[in-house]
């Protein structure tokens, strides 16, 4: 029985570290196992003894303490009793480190609670996990939740006490929660917070366990007999007292095992409790916690091995229909913005990667179509001896040049190099084409082969012709890219044109001959010979500018209409969220599974 308990445990740290923290009730929430396990869920308000109820549970000085609200966190403390050795603790958040001091685990709590919550007082549904290993427990799971308050502290939002109410009441309210409702003796049990929001949510006392502390603390002339004999406030269980250390042997760090023998003195020699002493005690209290829990769990595998499977079963289909997860390979991704696209996507991929034809037509217009379109242009006619002198002239002025003619350079490459934006934007454009031929052929292929595709198509009445659709969606981005791949190619054409490479009229001979010379006249300075020494050395300088753009423009090309366009195109953030999430909640109820198969419970 006690590997029960154990056995939720073991689930309960896996929701916690897959992310389940029961919020289960939401609209498209992933479903959530952590509401369907059996726990103990400490419920008190302020001041009511709460944490001292706990820590005579345990035996242990280890929570914090102080003015106002302490617990901003649920705390799944998880008792495992031990035969012998030294009791020690360990969080599930540092799982190699084991405490031997409780006043560290007592710090650790309260930092732990402000790194998720910071430090301003506020609160968390997302628990700590703390786990003690003693030889002086019992085999048990409590959930201590925030203590319920009636104003907030300094520097705690207004909203604090009704956020407190609606997280203890959301975690009380499931019906796989036994509620261990801490009430005060010294006020009167009308009052009780606990109690209050107890009955809201159990009418009927059928999960509700009454523990009732400060007995000690009563008015002279005063018991808690009524209550404590149900007569006052009757539940399914009996109420059960406990007597707490006083602030003063707090103060002097009272020892907690002499002190669980002080409370039953208490109630063995007190003639009004008695009667009633074998059922009293924090040490009664932690047993009988610990058979019912086990009794529950029990009780519940069937229901939670039944709702394990068929929840495995919803979360496969659904990952099933929403799809493998894409992955970002290389060699043009176009993927669709709908999971159902996933087959069209790869067989277009497998178009551009050569693995069907049509992708192999990119590389032609590259290495054939735009290098011819570039011969095609014919530069050396274009510097005809009437072109280079009437350039050279015009560019001149009314002041001849003295011993090159810079700005006449500068017009003629100009005039040679803009000529190349026409071949750039064929090349956009004839890729362009080839991209969308892809496309029709890639649509053509999916629908033809792919019979699962069309059936989950059928399930999407968004989408009435799913041709229209997926060509009209992957046409759109294409025009898109190929606008944007031309102002990037052409802007590579511009950029020859604005900044010349100085370098390259540089390393060019420098003598009287070929680089002119200031005393020669006029009419030597525009002769045909020299002239054509100009034509020379701008065609070879075209020449160079046209093998670098035979590089940088496919470049261009394929990256404004390759790479852009899978990222337009690209799988919708929300489904990839949505797939995230079923696959972890997923592995934590095959883990579930499986830790329920291998535990043996008595028939």
């Amino acid at each position: 029985m006690e590997n029960l308990i154990q056995l939720v445990n073991k689930i309960q740290r896996a929701c916690t570290a897959l992310g389940d923290h029961g919020e289960d009730g939401k609209e498209g929430a992933v479903p959530t196992l952590w509401d369907a396990l059996p726990s103990i869920a400490v419920v008190g308000g302020q001041s009511s003894g709460k944490s001292s109820v706990l820590e005579s549970i345990v035996g242990k000085d280890f929570l914090p303490r102080g003015s106002g609200i302490v617990t901003r966190r649920p705390l799944v403390l998880q008792l495992h009793k031990i035969d012998e050795g030294r009791e020690y603790a360990e969080f599930m958040h540092l799982p190699r480190k084991k405490f031997t001091d409780f006043a560290a685990v007592r710090q650790e709590i309260s930092d732990e609670t402000d790194r998720e919550t910071g430090r301003t007082k506020g609160i968390s549904s997302v628990p700590i996990h703390l786990s003690i290993y003693s030889p002086h427990v019992v085999n048990l799971t409590l959930v201590d939740l925030p203590g319920l308050t009636k104003v907030a502290v300094d520097g705690q939002p207004d909203s604090i006490v009704q956020d407190i109410e609606n997280m203890v009441r959301a975690f009380i309210e499931k019906p796989n929660c036994i509620i261990l409702a801490i009430s005060p003796a010294n006020q009167d049990l009308a009052t009780s917070d606990a109690i209050k929001i107890s009955r809201e949510v159990d009418p009927k006392g059928e999960r509700t366990f009454g523990v009732l502390t400060k007995i000690d603390l009563m008015d002279k002339g005063t018991d808690a007999v009524d209550i404590l004999e149900g007569k006052a406030y009757k539940l399914n269980f009996p109420w059960i007292g406990v007597v707490n250390r006083s602030q003063a042997d707090i103060n002097k760090n009272v020892d907690m095992i002499a002190a669980r023998r002080r409370e039953q003195e208490y109630f063995e020699t007190t003639p009004e409790y008695r009667h009633l002493a074998s059922r009293m005690g924090s040490v009664h209290l932690g047993k009988v916690l610990s058979k019912h829990l086990e009794t529950v769990i029990k009780s519940r595998i069937p229901g939670l091995q039944s709702l394990i499977s068929k929840t495995i079963m919803d979360l496969e289909m659904e990952l099933n229909r929403i799809g493998k997860p894409i992955a970002a390979d290389t060699g043009g991704k176009l993927y669709t913005v709908m999971e159902i696209c996933r087959s069209f996507d790869q067989i277009f991929k497998d178009h551009l990667d050569g693995i069907r034809p049509g992708g192999d037509k990119i590389y032609q217009v590259f290495d054939n179509q735009f290098p011819a379109a570039l011969k095609r242009l014919h530069f050396d006619k274009h510097l005809s001896m009437d072109t280079v002198r009437k350039l050279i002239t015009e560019a001149d002025g009314y002041q001849p040049h003295l011993i090159a003619p810079e700005q006449g350079y500068r017009r003629l490459i100009e005039s040679c190099v803009v000529s190349i934006r026409g071949p750039a934007e064929a090349a956009v454009d004839m890729v362009h084409g080839i991209l969308k031929d892809l496309i029709k052929t890639s649509m053509s292929e999916t629908l033809a082969s792919n019979s699962l595709f069309i059936f989950i198509f059928c399930e999407l009445k968004q989408y009435p012709t799913l041709k229209v659709e997926l060509g009209a969606a992957a046409n759109e981005s294409l025009e898109r890219m190929r606008e944007e791949s031309k102002r990037a190619t052409l802007q590579l054409v511009d950029m020859e044109c604005a900044y010349l490479t100085i370098d390259f009229f540089r390393k060019l001979p420098q003598d009287a001959e070929k680089g002119g010379n200031p005393t020669h006249s006029l009419f030597d300075r525009y002769s045909d010979a020299y002239l054509r020494r100009i034509a020379t050395t701008v065609l070879s300088y075209v020449n160079m500018v046209c093998a670098s753009l035979r590089n940088t423009i496919p470049k261009s090309v394929v990256y404004c209409q390759g790479k852009q366009l899978s990222a337009l195109l690209n799988e919708d953030p929300a489904v990839m969220q949505r797939r995230t999430s079923l696959a972890r909640r997923l592995e934590l109820y095959r883990n579930a599974q499986a830790e329920i198969e291998a535990v043996a419970w008595d028939k």
